[in-house]
């Protein structure tokens, strides 16, 4: 069963919410809180395995929650869904970078809504197109990226496991990558979760970050293109 909390400071919004997930059989509501500060607090105690999270909310704002919600080691199992009313809000791109495994609009299809939350629920980045592209146009309008990359230690990968990443930080999928690499996609998702586990990130959202972030992936630069099939 998947454990959400609902982060809204408005009372229609969290009533929508709960009125759909709780019309599944997987996902049970297990509380609800109106600003930030309230949604950390709650992931603790109700053990929230996601937090859907509004970002504009009074006193403690959505975007210091993902904040504090990611960096604390107890709340290391719980992954961030953040709310928002419009695709291009200013903040989304924030969250991500802030912790948050990815974002849905408030006007989404119930089943979209459903979705995402499984999604995110099993440690999956939830990224869309466009907020990929400003992601990755932020990275790159900071300046040159980290190559050494001490702070992530992307020289713990192994050369088959800096493939992979490289292919996360394209946006690619596990079976894209199995194709891409001619490997099963069972073998990519293990070599995804022993990247994460090295570079101790929390999703393929912070996978995305660190590809770009490092250089092992550029701005408009060719995908890696293995001369055949390897194991």
């Amino acid at each position: 069963m998947i454990r959400v909390l609902l982060a809204d400071d408005q009372a229609l919004i969290r009533a929508g919410f709960r009125a759909l997930l709780e019309h599944t059989d997987d996902i049970a509501v297990v509380g609800e809180a109106t600003d930030g500060g309230q949604a950390v607090s709650l992931a603790a105690t109700t053990r929230a395995d996601v937090v859907l999270m509004d970002i504009r909310m009074p006193e403690v704002d959505g975007l210091e929650a993902t904040r504090r919600i990611a960096a604390s080691e107890d709340l290391a199992g719980v992954r961030v869904l953040i709310l928002t009313t419009f695709e291009s809000d200013q903040y989304v791109y924030e969250a991500i970078r802030s912790g948050a495994s990815g974002f849905v609009v408030k006007d989404t299809e119930p089943e979209d809504l459903i979705q995402a939350v499984r999604i995110v629920a099993r440690g999956d980045a939830l990224l869309s197109p466009g907020i990929t592209r400003r992601l990755i146009a932020d990275i790159a309008a900071t300046g040159r990226p980290d190559k050494d990359a001490t702070i992530y230690r992307t020289d713990r990968l192994t050369d088959r496991e800096s493939e992979v990443l490289a292919l996360v930080g394209r946006g690619r999928s596990n079976d894209e990558i199995a194709g891409i690499l001619f490997l099963s996609p069972l073998t990519v998702k293990t070599h995804v979760s022993r990247i994460m586990h090295k570079l101790a990130a929390r999703d393929r959202a912070q996978l995305v970050i660190v590809a770009y972030e490092t250089g092992l992936v550029t701005v408009g630069g060719p995908e890696p293109t293995p001369p055949g099939p390897a194991g």
